[in-house]
């Protein structure tokens, strides 16, 4: 007769201790925790459907958190304030803030922040991105190397269409490509008309986007939006107001300007959380690690971008390398000038935008309006609600210390260095 095999299947060690902290997990057998977990930093009230595997020393998930109700979750050292809901897909090495959501099969690789409200719904794909409060990504998107801002709430909030792109990568082989849609200064302050970029389309950076724009779905933006407002209505009026193409060496001299914006924002977003949002962490049960999650986001962000114009600097160099007698007949004399002009400032250039200078710019300002929103904070209002509470003059003190961290980061890399 043969004998009966006995197995009994028991749950790891870190999903038993979670359960009996209170998680809710539909089905634990399917639930995989890494041995650097701190079980202390997932609040009890959060809930995991169905299959997830959840890494790293650092995460957070705060209370009410939802995760995988459309499909299995990877998670591997993200921050997730409270009442985040990803539903499905791969998240790395990123920051969601309060209530941020994702759709299924969404990836979610290093350096993204996604503040107050904002997210994606299914298949969206982001690295190196900062959403700003209630910002919406539609479905099908492919959205890296980018900042977007703009909208007052989540009702009227910046939009991008589905089955949209923002194109990074160039011939070259070069991501020197940030796109900056919106700013920081107006965009913090949550009073700027929301930015409506239509499905089909894309972005095909670096360019920079002002608020109030509409593009159509179906376009391919190639260039610069500064006007408030822009209503394109139709292909041909945007083609119509595009402007002459401009040379190469011009647009060697554009996207070193852009890419250094795009730093200088950074910069200024940075300073943001270390003197106004951490007064707001510091309250909520998780904050401490929120908190570091993001400011580790926008350091590591900073260095991408820096590294990535050291790249585009490497490329040109070993092109130039390249170029014969007989080319340059054919080579333009602007090319070539802008870019040993650029090859020149970029030593200086990297070493500031390195230096955490920042720190030291529009000192009396920022304290002012430091402890404006302290005191907000300090009557038990939240980091949105203190926000909507500031007057136009509190607003626009703000607005002038963070411009101020921008211009100065601009004029020490271009104004005293590239010509134009």
């Amino acid at each position: 007769m043969a004998s009966t095999i006995k197995k009994t299947v028991t749950l790891p060690p870190k999903v038993i201790c979670l359960l009996k902290k209170g998680v809710r997990m539909t089905n634990p057998f399917s639930v995989e925790i890494g041995d650097e977990v701190n079980t202390q930093m997932i609040a009890n009230s959060s809930i995991i459907y169905g299959s997830a595997k959840i890494y790293g020393e650092d995460t957070v998930i705060s209370p009410e958190v939802k995760l995988g109700f459309e499909g299995p979750v990877t998670l591997i050292n993200c921050q997730l304030g409270n009442a985040v809901e990803l539903r499905g897909g791969y998240f790395n090495n990123s920051v969601f803030l309060d209530k941020a959501a994702m759709g299924s099969n969404a990836q979610v690789r290093s350096g993204c922040l996604l503040e107050e409200e904002a997210g994606g719904n299914h298949c969206v794909g982001m690295k190196q991105t900062i959403l700003f409060p209630f910002v919406q990504l539609g479905s099908l998107i492919n959205f890296c190397d980018c900042l977007m801002a703009g909208g007052t709430s989540r009702r009227n909030h910046s939009e991008v269409g589905s089955s949209y792109i923002h194109f990074n990568f160039t011939p070259r082989q070069n991501k020197a490509t940030p796109s900056l849609i919106g700013d920081v200064p107006r965009g913090v302050m949550l009073r700027e008309p929301p930015i409506f970029l239509g499905g089909q389309g894309g972005i095909v950076g670096p360019v920079q986007i002002d608020y109030g724009t509409v593009i159509p779905a179906g376009i391919i933006c190639r260039q610069d939006f500064k006007t408030d407002g822009i209503h394109w209505t139709s292909l041909t009026s945007l083609e119509k107001k595009q402007a002459p193409a401009s040379t190469q060496g011009g647009d060697i001299i554009r996207k070193v300007k852009h890419n250094v914006e795009y730093v200088a924002n950074l910069s200024a977003l940075r300073q943001w959380y270390h003197h106004v949002r951490h007064e707001f962490f510091i309250k909520e049960t998780y904050g401490d690690g929120l908190y570091a999650g993001a400011c580790r986001v926008l350091d590591e962000a900073i260095l991408e971008r820096i590294k990535q114009l050291r790249l585009f600097a490497q490329s040109i160099e070993t092109s130039m390398n390249l170029v014969t007698k007989k080319m340059e007949k054919i080579y333009p004399v602007s090319l070539s000038r802008a870019q040993k002009q650029f090859l020149q400032d970029w030593p200086r250039m990297e070493e500031y935008l390195s230096g955490n200078y920042e720190e030291k710019i529009g000192l009396k300002k920022r304290d002012s309006f430091v402890k404006i929103m302290q005191r907000l904070s300090k009557k038990g209002n939240s980091y949105l609600e203190s926000i909507r509470l500031l007057t136009p003059a509190q607003t626009q003190e703000g607005m002038d210390w963070l411009r101020s961290i921008i211009k100065n980061i601009i004029a020490e890399c271009i104004n005293n260095n590239t010509r134009s």
